[in-house]
């Protein structure tokens, strides 16, 4: 215990301080909304955890949001930001519906691998825009993903109410076919509830890869170089703006991945541009930045942090009905964390920075001495 290096903690111990600090401060809001605070995260837990309905329910909840936050650890790891998880999951679910409305006679063992790969690759060319313009012509990262989202809405818009629309229905897509869905837990136990699908498992093992590929491979440690200093990294003879685009492409793929996974597992399993792009991603693009934020841009640390996110969507109902609140207090309360995770981040980088600081003026007066 004397040579274990409390520092290593850190990353677990100062976001769960900042979450702990944003609960807080909610619950002084809800002391002056006039609702017991107790009373309502107990309503919320009750709503996320409190069934095994509930307990499906979130961890489907969270599946796009891990999705989205796994890529988003990717391009932060490597110096950009990409905020057009939206768009990307939109883009996604786009190729995922072209090709099951395609191949609609094909086996399920094709199509479903088939409609994941293709929200893959839709997912990577709507980020890598965003990487060209970046690398190419220095467009601002922030301003070209967020138009981005808003150029995907309206293409999501132009075609469902075009060669994608059902002509049974109004403003909706034609839904997936039964046979192209991603199997659900219920079909192999009963006892599981039907919303849980395959796809919560696949965001795991993706989250698991990638944290392979940043921190066990070359091209990892190449990503993790430029966006620790670029200049150093040129210099070392990395291709900056090579690694640059493809975290971009990377990022994307994995928002698009979830937009096909949601596509594919969640009912209704079509896309509907009645409430524009939100009636589909439910804001996940925005909330996946979130999770991974409060999961310290790490791959891994993602997962948990997705699903507690995910938890806090779904308690959101229950603390509504039980104590009065509007649910809308739960992005609020998003913000809260967001902001108390933040600023205990730039906390510890100064701490760090401090810390190199005294450990090298103490090095120098050891040697002068």
């Amino acid at each position: 215990m004397k040579n274990f290096d409390f520092s290593r903690l850190n990353p677990i111990i100062v976001p769960l301080i900042a979450g702990g600090l944003g609960l807080l401060v909610g619950a002084l809001m809800l002391l002056a909304l006039g609702a017991n605070p107790l009373e309502a995260y107990a309503a919320m837990m009750q709503g996320a955890f409190g069934s095994t309905n509930s307990l499906a329910n979130t961890m489907v909840k969270a599946c796009p949001l891990l999705f989205v936050g796994v890529g988003t650890c990717i391009a932060y790891r490597c110096g950009v930001i990409n905020i057009g998880g939206e768009g990307q999951l939109v883009i996604g679910a786009l190729f995922a519906t072209a090709v099951a409305l395609t191949f609609q006679d094909a086996p399920a063992w094709f199509l479903v691998p088939a409609g994941l790969f293709a929200g893959f690759v839709g997912g990577a060319f709507w980020g890598g825009i965003a990487g060209v313009l970046k690398v190419k012509f220095n467009v601002n990262e922030v301003l070209s993903t967020i138009m981005l989202n808003s150029i995907a809405g309206f293409i999501m818009t132009f075609l469902l109410t075009g060669v994608l629309i059902d002509p049974t229905t109004a403003d909706k897509a034609i839904k997936i076919p039964q046979t192209q869905r991603l199997p659900a837990a219920s079909d192999l136990w009963r006892w599981v509830p039907t919303s849980f699908h395959g796809g919560i498992l696949l965001g795991v093992v993706i989250a698991a890869l990638i944290y392979v590929l940043l921190w066990r491979t070359t091209i990892g440690y190449r990503i993790r170089a430029v966006g620790f200093n670029p200049k150093a990294a040129r210099y070392a003879g990395i291709a900056v703006q090579r690694y640059q685009l493809l975290a971009f492409l990377l990022s994307g793929a994995l928002a698009g991945l979830g937009g096909a996974v949601e596509l594919y597992g969640v009912t209704p399993h079509r896309l509907f541009s009645e409430g524009g792009t939100i009636s589909f991603t439910s804001n996940a693009g925005f909330n996946g930045i979130v999770a991974a934020l409060f999961g310290s841009l790490h791959p891994l640390g993602t997962i948990p942090a997705s699903f507690l996110f995910g938890a806090l969507l779904v308690g959101a109902n229950s603390l509504q009905r039980t104590v009065q609140v509007p649910s809308a207090f739960v992005i609020t309360l998003d913000g809260l964390i967001v902001v108390f995770v933040v600023a205990s981040q730039i906390w510890a980088q100064k701490r760090s920075v401090k810390r190199v600081d005294e450990a090298r003026a103490s090095v120098v007066k050891a040697e002068t001495t």
